[in-house]
């Protein structure tokens, strides 16, 4: 979508009706198979988080790309917050 917006000069709209579009087909399929959709706040500090000891670093830079916590939990930034956003999904809908 990005490229399309970029390339055929469509702009912020085509990449704005993409996310929308798949997150409706997503929705549809998910209730197709009796499941459903659970959106963790997009404010959550995934990739701030440690997934090992749940803390929170107050500074990420986006150029940190491997993610080093005091707890000596060291892994790919986008892996941690991968597992921070399963674990707290997972927590909401015991909630």
């Amino acid at each position: 979508m990005k490229a399309m917006g970029q390339c055929l000069h469509f702009g912020k709209s085509v990449q704005d009706n993409g996310y929308g579009m798949f997150r409706e087909m997503l929705d549809y399929k998910l209730a197709w198979k009796g499941k459903k959709m659970v959106k963790v706040d997009r404010f959550f500090p995934s990739s701030k988080k440690c997934c090992k000891c749940g803390r929170v670093k107050k500074e990420l830079k986006l150029s940190e790309r491997v993610y080093h916590c005091v707890c000596g939990n060291k892994m790919d930034r986008d892996c941690n917050a991968a597992i921070n956003i399963r674990e707290e999904a997972r927590r909401m809908l015991t909630a």
